[in-house]
């Protein structure tokens, strides 16, 4: 699931950074939408 950071975060030993999109796993994103470090991002943007 493709998201957008809203704030920077270490994730397996990458650092991932506010305002960029990235690829995670389903688990993941869910949580961090539900905690507001990220947004959901859909598929056909880039």
């Amino acid at each position: 699931m493709k998201v957008k950071m809203n704030v920077q975060t270490a994730y397996h030993g990458d650092l991932l950074r506010a305002g960029k999109t990235y690829d995670v796993d389903k688990e993941t994103a869910k949580r961090w939408i539900a905690s507001k470090l990220a947004i959901r991002v859909e598929d056909n943007e880039k």
